[in-house]
């Protein structure tokens, strides 16, 4: 299909808009998003510095924002399933803006818990690429959902990248509050953009599932995906994607610091992670579409695994940082793919948002956790060790979690035809 290709509507349904500008405007959008969040760690020792507080403080702000991104996130989904894709995005991009804004003049912990956890939280479970990768779903045709989703997992990526020099540049120059505020702005341009994803009224370009079975209820769609088997494993299996990324996004810096490496060789490690997450992220996307999604996910999760132990064995300089970082980044969002692919496969793209928001639920009860213990160990003991080895554990675990998942439609689609 060609780039000029447009997704077809109902009569009487809004004009139909070229697959190009859904793509361009979806990574556009996650790109915006997923920059901002991705530098938090960059703040942790300046805004605990200034105030005297223990990264417990900070690491429970962060979360609490992850927890509660999860928690809207199916919500979100629901909301947009049902009423369309913009009113979620333009209401949650606005209170995430709002959110990053007031987190610079959160002098106490619970102004910090209540802008960077619960505002922001909410704000980004309406305004990312859970999302997008939704709206492309129903939007994008066939042959483009793959690469798609891989394109707007390594849009995120680009994010990661851009935003930590940028972020390290701008506190540098004109301190971290005004940072803060300067990046609550840049989230407002998520609202224009998000109309090219209107989904309301709009036919999907989905699979077969989605054709097969118009009048499922949302009740019903969530009760047949918590009884599916596959769709559980999977669930659980992205836990471990949520707990790796929050721990390393937020504590990284830190546990750099405390290693005698600078927090600007963090900031570079951040960038590298979004940078090489850019290729693994297409890769992910790519290969999605031509081999077994759950086999791409046990080598995605057991890579992980083999990278986090030997960078906690090997000793800790500039050169092992950069080296983590690209090897982590490669297989950072790489899950995206194969995991919104599987979700698609079994339900179809009726309720994509809230189905894979459940997903995402559960990866972000492991960012949740993977944010406070790295706070909560490192004062209980004065390390991050700890964490790091329970990461690699996770990640052989979800491994072989995800090897017995069945990659086809659910029993009702195949019934149906």
């Amino acid at each position: 299909m060609s780039a000029t290709s447009s997704v077809s509507a109902p009569p009487g349904a809004r004009r139909a808009v070229p697959a190009i500008l859904i793509l361009v405007a979806g990574c556009l959008i996650a790109l915006i998003t997923f920059g901002p969040r991705s530098v938090f760690g960059l703040f942790l020792l300046p805004m605990s510095q200034e105030f005297g507080w223990g990264r417990d403080v900070f690491g429970l702000a962060v979360a609490v924002q992850n927890l509660l991104w999860g928690l809207g996130s199916p919500f979100a989904g629901a909301v947009a399933d049902r009423f369309g894709t913009v009113r979620v995005m333009c209401a949650g991009a606005l209170l995430y803006a709002a959110g990053l804004a007031l987190m610079a003049y959160a002098t106490t912990p619970g102004l910090l818990h209540l802008t960077a956890g619960v505002m922001v939280g909410f704000g980004l479970s309406a305004a990312s690429f859970n999302l997008v990768l939704a709206a492309f779903g129903k939007l994008l045709p066939n042959e483009w959902k793959s690469i798609g989703f891989g394109a707007a997992t390594a849009a995120g990526s680009f994010g990661q990248f851009l935003f930590p020099p940028l972020t390290r540049a701008l506190m540098d120059s004109i301190g971290w509050h005004e940072t803060l505020i300067i990046f609550g702005a840049s989230l407002l341009i998520v609202m224009p953009f998000s109309l090219a994803l209107a989904t309301r009224g709009v036919a999907p370009a989905g699979s077969e599932a989605a054709v097969q079975a118009p009048q499922q209820s949302i009740g019903a769609a969530l009760g047949e995906a918590l009884r599916h088997p596959s769709y559980v494993m999977l669930v659980l299996g992205f836990f471990t994607c949520g707990f790796q990324l929050a721990f390393v996004t937020v504590h990284m810096p830190a546990f750099l610091v405390d290693n005698g490496v600078s927090l600007s060789v963090g900031a570079y490690t951040l960038a590298l992670i979004g940078l090489f997450n850019i290729i693994g992220s297409l890769t992910a996307g790519y290969l999605s579409s031509r081999v077994s999604r759950k086999w791409l996910l046990a080598w995605i999760y057991a890579g992980r695994g083999v990278a986090i132990a030997a960078f906690v064995l090997m000793p800790i300089t500039p050169m092992s940082c950069y080296l983590f970082g690209a090897a982590m980044g490669f297989l950072w969002l790489s899950t995206v793919p194969p995991t919104s692919g599987l979700v698609m496969l079994m339900f179809g793209t009726r309720y994509m948002a809230m189905l894979y928001g459940f997903a995402f639920f559960s990866h972000q009860v492991g960012g949740f956790l993977g944010v406070w213990l790295g706070g909560a160990l490192y004062e209980a003991f004065g390390s991050y060790a700890w964490v790091w080895w329970l990461s690699v554990a996770l990640s052989f675990a979800s491994a072989a979690i995800n090897l017995p998942i069945k990659e086809r439609p659910v029993q009702r689609v195949a019934a149906a035809v």
